[in-house]
C-alpha cells in the first residue's frame, strides 16, 4: 500500500513539474499582427529568466527586434551556453529546419521581437 501511494504521489508530483515547466517554457505572450497566404508576422515578448525551448524553425524567418536585449544561447548539439546582445532594430535571418536553441533572457525585464516567417 505504501509503495503504491509512493508511485501515486511520485507521477504526480513529476506532472505538476511537467505542466509548470511548459507554460514557463515560451515567450510569455505572442500576438499575431498579420497572417496571409504568403507571410505570418508574430510579435513575441520574453519574460526575463524563462526559457525559450528547443525547436526546428518550420519556416524561413526574419527576427525583428524591438528593443535591446541579452540573452544566453545553448547550443543544441554541444550544450555550449553563449550570451548575445541585440539592439533595438536588429534583424536576424534563419532558414526553414534550422535548429532553433533554448534561448533564456538574461535582462531584468522583458524583451519584444517581431517574428516574421515566409511561407
Amino acid at each position: 500500500m505504501k509503495l503504491k501511494l509512493l508511485g501515486t504521489a511520485a507521477i504526480s508530483s513529476a506532472l505538476t513539474v511537467f505542466v509548470m515547466w511548459a507554460f514557463q517554457s515560451a515567450p510569455s505572450h505572442s500576438n499575431v499582427k498579420l497572417e496571409n497566404a504568403r507571410v505570418k508576422v508574430t510579435e513575441l515578448i520574453y519574460e526575463p529568466g524563462i526559457p525559450r525551448p528547443r525547436h526546428v524553425r518550420p519556416t524561413d524567418q526574419v527576427i525583428v527586434f524591438l528593443d535591446d536585449s541579452r540573452y544566453q544561447r545553448t547550443d543544441s548539439e554541444t550544450g555550449e551556453k553563449t550570451v548575445r546582445e541585440r539592439k533595438s532594430g536588429d534583424v536576424i535571418w534563419h532558414n526553414k529546419g534550422e535548429d532553433a536553441p533554448v534561448l533564456v533572457n538574461l535582462g531584468a525585464k522583458p524583451y519584444r521581437t517581431l517574428l516574421i516567417e515566409l511561407r
